[in-house]
């Protein structure tokens, strides 16, 4: 792994201001995201998972500066994309791409599959209209639809079908980054497999980065090189998969990975589960000092009144907790 990341993202925050009332009387700010901080690797799949409402979608959607952050850094080869204008942005969409959750309504339904993936195509210059119709038909393949597709319009197509077209669209400008938002999670079972491993095969084929966000802890398991924890807008845990699944430190992280079901019918009728209370506060009113605390089996004084340090508790290991032993601070 480079020791420079693809992308540094520093003390990212982003509030949306609503207004409430049946006349929209009251303004309030939602607190979706505050001060994530995040080194996306070369090569790798860093996953992102919590409950909904956690800030895991947005945290996409901002990095790519499809949503303007409020504050904070996205570092891509030097520029601050949180500074960029949508126009400034534009040579940078080719290297940053999104996969959204539902392919269907990412597609104009008017617009045959060829169509879909060449616009990106066209719209960057990144060929001739002769050399168009190879480079679909090349696009397709990689993805494991046959050229014919290209003639096809959206509703012609089964599920993964859609879903496979969104991610050749995606590659159609060759990208180094593409945030995958939940995008297998509309799909059948044995479909999020197949669309898995094409990711899989993809990343190794064309060296791609992915920030993979999902609530299906199985899969996430499989796919990620690192996994980071979200609760309520802020990061309570980031570590390598392997230290994650095997070491959780978070009191939530507990909590998320003992709900996953065990395959040993014996192991799952012995586990012990650890059931968290109360529901997920909200982020128009985000509770003081650690966000988890009104749900924490462990909680302490310290707990309500102080933000835990983001520390790293073993190499590579970062958490935010008071509980855990202190640390080197990030």
């Amino acid at each position: 792994m480079p020791a420079q990341p693809l992308l540094k993202i520093e003390n990212l925050v982003k509030h949306f201001h609503v207004r409430l009332g049946a006349f929209g009387e009251r303004a309030a700010t939602v607190h979706a995201l505050d001060n994530i901080d995040l080194n996306i690797m070369e090569g790798e799949t860093l996953s992102l998972v919590g409950e909904s409402g956690c800030g895991k979608s947005t945290t996409g959607f901002t990095i790519l500066n499809l949503y303007k952050a409020t504050s904070g850094k996205v570092l891509y080869k030097g520029r601050d994309l949180a500074t960029l204008t949508e126009k400034q942005m534009r040579p940078f969409r080719r290297d940053l791409q999104i996969v959204f959750q539902d392919p269907y309504s990412t597609l104009n339904p008017r617009m045959t599959i060829g169509e879909a993936i060449g616009e990106p195509i066209l719209f960057h210059k990144l060929c001739n209209r002769a050399e168009l119709k190879d480079r679909i038909t090349t696009l397709l393949g990689d993805v494991g639809l046959p050229p014919r597709f290209a003639q096809r319009y959206p509703h012609e197509l089964s599920g993964g079908q859609r879903q496979r077209v969104v991610i050749a669209r995606a590659l159609a400008c060759q990208p180094k980054f593409i945030v995958c938002d939940e995008a297998i999670s509309a799909l059948d079972v044995s479909i999020q497999a197949q669309i898995i491993n094409l990711l899989l095969d993809l990343q190794e084929k064309y060296g791609l980065t992915y920030l993979f966000i999902a609530h299906d802890l199985a899969v996430v398991r499989h796919i990620s090189t690192r996994v980071g924890v979200m609760y309520l807008g802020r990061l309570a845990e980031l570590a390598s998969r392997d230290a994650l699944f095997g070491n959780p430190l978070h009191p939530y992280t507990k909590a998320l990975l003992s709900a996953v079901p065990d395959t040993d019918p014996e192991l799952e009728r012995s586990r012990n589960r650890q059931i968290l209370q109360g529901d997920v506060p909200s982020p128009l009113n985000p509770p003081s000092g650690c966000r988890f605390h009104t749900r924490c089996p462990i909680a302490m004084d310290v707990c309500g009144k102080l933000v835990p340090e983001w520390k790293e508790a073993a190499p590579g290991h970062l958490v935010a907790c008071h509980a855990v032993g202190k640390g080197a601070h990030v």
